[in-house]
């Protein structure tokens, strides 16, 4: 499975942005998806998941109520809509996916990162 995120870039505090993942060569409804982050000198972390069809997401603290992440296993794509960003927001974002059903767990396959700047 192939991933490709898009969608970062430059933002105001208080901005929104939306990343984007595409997904190609698997069965993208068997997949869980999730957005992780790794900002300078901080160990990556799971920011958001999503479960293969959707019913279940997962978000760490820090973004709940700002951030929402969705998919459409149609297209083969999530995607991770952030609001309300914040300067502590900024990272390099990476979309990932894994085989287990849950959205907590090792993940299996990893897109190259999106660079999020939040600007104060």
């Amino acid at each position: 499975v192939q991933l490709q995120a898009s969608g970062g870039g430059l933002v105001q505090a208080g901005g929104s942005l939306r990343l984007s993942c595409a997904a190609s060569g698997g069965v993208f409804s068997r997949i869980t998806m999730g957005w992780f982050r790794q900002a300078p000198g901080k160990e990556r972390e799971l920011v958001a998941a999503i479960t293969r069809l959707g019913g279940s997401t997962y978000y760490t603290d820090s973004v709940k109520g700002r951030f929402t992440i969705s998919r459409d296993n149609a297209e083969n794509t999530v995607n991770l809509h952030m609001n309300s960003l914040k300067p502590e927001d900024t990272a390099v974002y990476y979309c990932a996916g894994r085989l287990g059903p849950s959205a907590v767990g090792t993940y299996d396959y990893w897109g190259r990162g999106t660079l999020v700047t939040v600007s104060s």
